[in-house]
Protein backbone atom coordinates (compact mmCIF):
# COMPACT_ATOMS: atom_id res chain seq x y z
CA UNK A 1 0.00 0.00 0.00
CA UNK A 2 1.52 3.34 -0.96
CA UNK A 3 1.63 6.09 1.41
CA UNK A 4 -0.36 9.13 1.97
CA UNK A 5 2.12 11.89 0.36
CA UNK A 6 1.41 14.26 3.13
CA UNK A 7 2.62 11.46 6.06
CA UNK A 8 5.95 12.52 4.79
CA UNK A 9 8.02 14.71 6.71
CA UNK A 10 10.02 17.30 4.29
CA UNK A 11 13.65 15.45 6.36
CA UNK A 12 12.94 12.42 4.78
CA UNK A 13 12.89 13.78 1.31
CA UNK A 14 15.51 12.81 -1.13
CA UNK A 15 16.85 15.52 -3.29
CA UNK A 16 18.59 14.84 -6.26
CA UNK A 17 21.04 16.66 -8.28
CA UNK A 18 21.24 16.00 -12.31
CA UNK A 19 21.61 17.23 -15.86
CA UNK A 20 20.44 17.50 -19.17
CA UNK A 21 21.40 18.89 -21.87
CA UNK A 22 19.28 21.41 -23.79
CA UNK A 23 20.09 22.55 -26.94
CA UNK A 24 23.33 21.58 -26.68
CA UNK A 25 24.21 23.34 -23.40
CA UNK A 26 24.41 21.28 -19.96
CA UNK A 27 21.33 21.90 -17.59
CA UNK A 28 21.75 21.20 -13.62
CA UNK A 29 18.77 21.02 -11.56
CA UNK A 30 17.58 18.92 -8.44
CA UNK A 31 15.19 17.27 -8.11
CA UNK A 32 12.51 15.22 -5.64
CA UNK A 33 9.33 14.00 -5.02
CA UNK A 34 7.27 11.54 -6.62
CA UNK A 35 7.08 10.74 -10.45
CA UNK A 36 3.96 10.74 -10.59
CA UNK A 37 2.97 13.95 -8.89
CA UNK A 38 2.31 17.04 -10.51
CA UNK A 39 5.66 18.37 -11.80
CA UNK A 40 6.61 21.78 -10.36
CA UNK A 41 9.65 23.69 -11.65
CA UNK A 42 11.32 26.09 -9.84
CA UNK A 43 13.42 29.22 -11.49
CA UNK A 44 15.07 31.30 -9.28
CA UNK A 45 16.57 35.71 -9.63
CA UNK A 46 19.24 37.20 -10.30
CA UNK A 47 21.30 36.45 -7.13
CA UNK A 48 20.48 32.91 -6.37
CA UNK A 49 20.31 29.52 -7.99
CA UNK A 50 18.21 26.32 -7.26
CA UNK A 51 19.95 25.61 -3.90
CA UNK A 52 17.97 28.63 -2.48
CA UNK A 53 14.86 26.74 -2.72
CA UNK A 54 17.05 23.80 -1.00
CA UNK A 55 17.92 25.90 1.89
CA UNK A 56 14.51 27.46 2.04
CA UNK A 57 13.24 23.86 2.46
CA UNK A 58 10.86 24.91 -0.54
CA UNK A 59 11.42 21.47 -2.43
CA UNK A 60 11.41 19.27 0.51
CA UNK A 61 8.45 20.76 1.62
CA UNK A 62 6.44 20.66 -2.17
CA UNK A 63 7.64 16.99 -2.22
CA UNK A 64 6.37 16.10 0.73
CA UNK A 65 2.88 16.67 -0.36
CA UNK A 66 3.63 14.84 -3.89
CA UNK A 67 4.46 16.82 -5.99
CA UNK A 68 7.14 16.29 -8.27
CA UNK A 69 10.03 19.21 -7.99
CA UNK A 70 12.66 20.19 -10.79
CA UNK A 71 14.34 23.22 -9.35
CA UNK A 72 16.77 24.75 -11.71
CA UNK A 73 19.89 26.87 -12.09
CA UNK A 74 19.04 29.05 -15.37
CA UNK A 75 21.59 28.96 -17.69
CA UNK A 76 24.82 30.81 -16.72
CA UNK A 77 24.34 30.29 -13.38
CA UNK A 78 24.84 27.77 -10.56
CA UNK A 79 25.93 24.66 -12.38
CA UNK A 80 24.65 25.83 -15.61
CA UNK A 81 27.12 27.16 -18.15
CA UNK A 82 25.44 29.47 -19.98
CA UNK A 83 23.20 28.55 -23.50
CA UNK A 84 23.21 29.61 -26.53
CA UNK A 85 19.27 29.54 -26.30
CA UNK A 86 17.67 32.65 -26.43
CA UNK A 87 15.85 33.12 -22.91
CA UNK A 88 12.09 33.15 -24.98
CA UNK A 89 13.57 29.77 -26.08
CA UNK A 90 14.83 27.98 -23.46
CA UNK A 91 11.69 26.55 -20.80
CA UNK A 92 10.27 25.28 -24.64
CA UNK A 93 13.31 23.36 -25.53
CA UNK A 94 13.72 22.40 -21.47
CA UNK A 95 10.45 20.86 -21.44
CA UNK A 96 10.78 18.72 -24.55
CA UNK A 97 14.49 17.21 -23.33
CA UNK A 98 13.00 16.18 -20.11
CA UNK A 99 9.86 14.71 -21.63
CA UNK A 100 7.58 16.91 -19.60
CA UNK A 101 3.75 17.68 -21.27
CA UNK A 102 2.81 20.36 -18.30
CA UNK A 103 4.04 22.19 -15.22
CA UNK A 104 3.80 24.51 -12.93
CA UNK A 105 6.27 27.28 -13.12
CA UNK A 106 6.88 29.31 -10.23
CA UNK A 107 9.32 31.97 -11.19
CA UNK A 108 10.46 35.13 -8.87
CA UNK A 109 12.47 37.92 -10.46
CA UNK A 110 15.25 37.97 -13.14
CA UNK A 111 13.55 34.41 -14.27
CA UNK A 112 10.19 36.42 -15.54
CA UNK A 113 12.30 37.05 -18.76
CA UNK A 114 12.31 33.13 -19.12
CA UNK A 115 8.76 32.70 -17.85
CA UNK A 116 6.92 35.78 -19.26
CA UNK A 117 7.45 34.23 -22.78
CA UNK A 118 6.49 31.02 -21.84
CA UNK A 119 3.00 31.51 -20.91
CA UNK A 120 2.60 33.89 -23.86
CA UNK A 121 3.57 31.65 -26.35
CA UNK A 122 3.01 28.16 -24.89
CA UNK A 123 -0.01 28.48 -22.71
CA UNK A 124 -1.01 25.25 -22.94
CA UNK A 125 2.26 23.95 -21.77
CA UNK A 126 1.67 26.27 -18.21
CA UNK A 127 -0.61 24.72 -15.69
CA UNK A 128 -0.51 27.35 -13.52
CA UNK A 129 2.19 30.42 -13.05
CA UNK A 130 3.22 31.71 -9.92
CA UNK A 131 5.52 35.03 -10.27
CA UNK A 132 6.95 36.50 -7.59
CA UNK A 133 7.54 39.73 -8.37
CA UNK A 134 9.21 38.96 -12.29
CA UNK A 135 11.28 41.07 -14.36
CA UNK A 136 9.86 41.05 -18.02
CA UNK A 137 6.32 42.67 -17.80
CA UNK A 138 6.68 45.86 -19.40
CA UNK A 139 8.35 43.77 -22.01
CA UNK A 140 6.43 40.32 -22.53
CA UNK A 141 2.84 41.77 -20.42
CA UNK A 142 1.29 42.40 -23.89
CA UNK A 143 1.67 38.94 -25.08
CA UNK A 144 -0.27 37.66 -22.96
CA UNK A 145 -4.10 38.97 -23.34
CA UNK A 146 -6.06 37.32 -20.63
CA UNK A 147 -4.23 34.04 -20.61
CA UNK A 148 -6.55 31.51 -19.21
CA UNK A 149 -3.61 29.91 -17.07
CA UNK A 150 -4.63 30.17 -13.31
CA UNK A 151 -1.61 32.63 -11.74
CA UNK A 152 -0.77 33.18 -8.47
CA UNK A 153 1.06 36.55 -8.14
CA UNK A 154 3.09 37.43 -4.69
CA UNK A 155 4.90 40.55 -4.15
CA UNK A 156 6.58 42.01 -1.27
CA UNK A 157 5.19 45.49 -0.10
CA UNK A 158 8.77 46.94 0.54
CA UNK A 159 9.64 45.47 -2.61
CA UNK A 160 12.55 48.31 -3.74
CA UNK A 161 13.57 46.80 -7.32
CA UNK A 162 9.92 46.06 -8.62
CA UNK A 163 7.04 48.76 -7.05
CA UNK A 164 4.10 46.55 -5.58
CA UNK A 165 2.05 48.49 -7.99
CA UNK A 166 3.29 46.42 -10.81
CA UNK A 167 1.14 43.22 -9.01
CA UNK A 168 -2.19 44.61 -9.46
CA UNK A 169 -0.66 45.53 -13.50
CA UNK A 170 0.17 41.87 -14.39
CA UNK A 171 -3.70 40.43 -13.22
CA UNK A 172 -4.70 42.25 -15.55
CA UNK A 173 -3.03 40.08 -18.20
CA UNK A 174 -4.73 37.23 -16.98
CA UNK A 175 -8.46 35.36 -17.03
CA UNK A 176 -7.89 34.25 -13.30
CA UNK A 177 -5.08 35.73 -11.24
CA UNK A 178 -4.92 35.64 -7.31
CA UNK A 179 -2.71 38.51 -5.94
CA UNK A 180 -1.25 37.80 -2.27
CA UNK A 181 0.99 41.02 -1.07
CA UNK A 182 3.43 39.86 1.90
CA UNK A 183 3.30 43.09 4.04
CA UNK A 184 6.93 44.67 5.17
CA UNK A 185 8.50 41.93 2.81
CA UNK A 186 11.54 43.02 0.14
CA UNK A 187 12.12 42.10 -3.22
CA UNK A 188 13.04 38.11 -2.36
CA UNK A 189 9.23 38.33 -0.40
CA UNK A 190 9.98 34.13 0.04
CA UNK A 191 13.03 35.50 2.19
CA UNK A 192 11.93 37.58 4.39
CA UNK A 193 8.57 35.61 5.43
CA UNK A 194 9.34 31.71 4.43
CA UNK A 195 6.34 30.25 6.58
CA UNK A 196 3.96 32.41 5.16
CA UNK A 197 4.35 32.01 1.74
CA UNK A 198 5.04 28.43 1.66
CA UNK A 199 1.28 28.45 3.19
CA UNK A 200 -0.11 30.93 0.33
CA UNK A 201 2.13 28.83 -2.44
CA UNK A 202 0.55 25.35 -0.72
CA UNK A 203 -3.60 26.71 -0.38
CA UNK A 204 -3.32 27.36 -4.47
CA UNK A 205 -1.53 24.57 -5.81
CA UNK A 206 -4.10 22.27 -3.32
CA UNK A 207 -6.73 24.34 -5.47
CA UNK A 208 -5.84 23.45 -8.67
CA UNK A 209 -7.78 21.28 -10.70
Amino acid sequence: MQSDPSDISPAEVSIHGRDVDVGGSRVHYLEAGPSAGIDLLLLHGGRFDSSTWKKLGTIQLLASRGYRVLALDLPGYGDSPKSALSREDFLPALLKSLDLDQVVILSPSMSGSFSLPMVARHPAKVRAYVPVAPAGVGRYGPRILFSPVPTLILWGSADRVFPVSGAADLATHFQDAEVHVFEGASHPCYLDQPKAFHQVLLAFLKGLK
